[in-house]
């Protein structure tokens, strides 16, 4: 076994993400890896590290102060956006803070659970299409339910109008989410989709509606100031990424494991589990993102039955192997929507736990209950699921199924 300061690269295709996550469990709580552009940085995957290295105050999100290597990058590095964004997900400190507090309000429980009525219209019209192919014939349902579903509900949250700028929203989204992606793609990508969202503000600007974009355009925290143009613009890419990918790879592989494994439908059916007990295990199970980057460490830290991460840093998150590490998940490979123990780190903890966890839990669960009511029938039609060409999403490429309604 290699020492855990030897880098490990890390595959690009993702083609092998869960023994990926094994072997570099087994290097260590830290390891080093080598991400595209022979960047060196900390993976940490042992849960209990994580856990607290998210609580410390010795970690940063922000680049521009805690990363001397951030001023060395090139302009066409395929991780650029990961880090260079200017919102509350690379922010530390007080910055954090303010930003946060502009976005928290719109993802209160009770505005949550108020759009629940959304959701489920969302859901069924989604299920009517879904129901319309040919008897027999195959559908994608991540193309035509996993990935839509998301995509309406944070679209219609921010206001972003027009099927084809959403289209292209959500084809650039998956570029950015990919790290096979070239950096001459990568930046072509990002232009094109600041181009977008700036339109889309610009528009707001012109007719404020009822959306949180208007909201956020209007808003200002407690010592008057507004969110900058920039800080605008990256917060709004933020929540459209974030709002969708992660429920598109949580609602998928729910899906695919209860077609697989159909003594999981039996159970629900048997009122044995719920399906918030389902989500609440595919969100460990299958961590919706493999590895987060980037932290940064602001002082030097000793990792107790590691190594040191010294000032300066950079850190990647190892969800995906934190959430079935052997020491504290002995049979962590195993779904079981019924175990005790469903505790994961997929959104996080600590100050940057995500804003958005509870409308995923929403979106998925009435997803799910309402696919499996409509389709009791729903058969597999997929054999080897091809994973998504990235070490960050964890998603599939396709998922199809054959949707025998109830009735015939």
């Amino acid at each position: 076994m290699e020492p855990s300061t030897c880098p490990y690269p890390l595959d690009p295709t993702g083609r092998e993400l869960h023994a990926e996550a094994a072997r570099l469990s087994a290097r260590g709580p830290t390891t080093r890896v080598s991400l595209p552009g022979d960047v060196e940085a900390w993976l940490v995957t042992d849960p209990v590290v994580l856990r607290s290295l998210f609580a410390d105050t010795r970690v940063s999100k922000d680049p521009h102060r805690h990363w001397p290597g951030y001023r060395d990058l090139p302009a066409d590095w395929p991780l650029h956006t990961w880090v260079s964004m200017r919102n509350m997900f690379n922010s530390h400190g007080a910055d954090h803070r303010r930003l946060r507090a502009l976005i928290a309000p719109a993802f209160t429980a009770r505005r949550i659970r108020d759009l629940r009525p959304h959701i489920e219209s969302i859901t069924a019209g989604l299920l009517d299409e879904v129901a319309s192919a040919p008897p027999g014939v195959a559908v994608d349902l991540r193309a035509h339910f996993a990935n839509p579903l998301p995509v309406a509900v944070i679209s219609s949250l921010l206001g972003i109008t027009g099927r084809d700028a959403l289209d292209e929203m959500r084809g650039l989204v998956e570029l950015f989410f990919s790290t096979t992606t070239t950096p001459e793609q990568m930046v072509t990508g990002m232009e094109t989709l600041y181009r977008l969202f700036g339109e889309h503000v610009a528009a707001r600007r012109r007719n404020p509606a009822d959306d949180l974009t208007s909201d956020l355009l209007a808003m200002r925290d407690e010592d008057g100031t507004r969110l900058s143009d920039g800080e605008l613009t990256d917060t709004l890419m933020l929540m459209f990424s974030a709002g969708h990918e992660t429920t598109v790879n949580l609602i998928g592989h729910a899906i695919a494991e209860l077609l697989t494994e159909p003594r999981h439908l039996a159970s629900l059916r048997a009122g044995e589990v719920s399906w918030e007990d389902v989500v609440e295990e595919a969100l460990r199970w299958q961590a919706p993102l493999a590895n987060l980057p980037l932290r940064f460490a602001v002082e030097d830290i000793a990792i107790p039955g590691g190594d040191t991460i010294r000032a300066g840093e950079p850190i990647v998150a190892g969800l995906l192997a934190a959430n079935r590490h052997p020491a504290h998940y002995p049979d962590g490979d195993l779904f079981d929507p019924a175990r005790a123990d469903t505790a994961h780190l997929s959104f996080g903890h600590g100050v940057h736990f995500c804003v958005g966890s509870q409308l995923a839990r929403l979106e998925a669960g009435i997803a799910l209950s309402a696919l499996f009511d409509r389709f009791p029938r729903l058969t597999a039609a997929f054999g080897e699921l091809r994973q998504r060409p990235s070490f960050i999403s964890n998603g599939h490429v396709d998922l199809f199924a054959i949707p025998t309604p109830a009735e015939a």
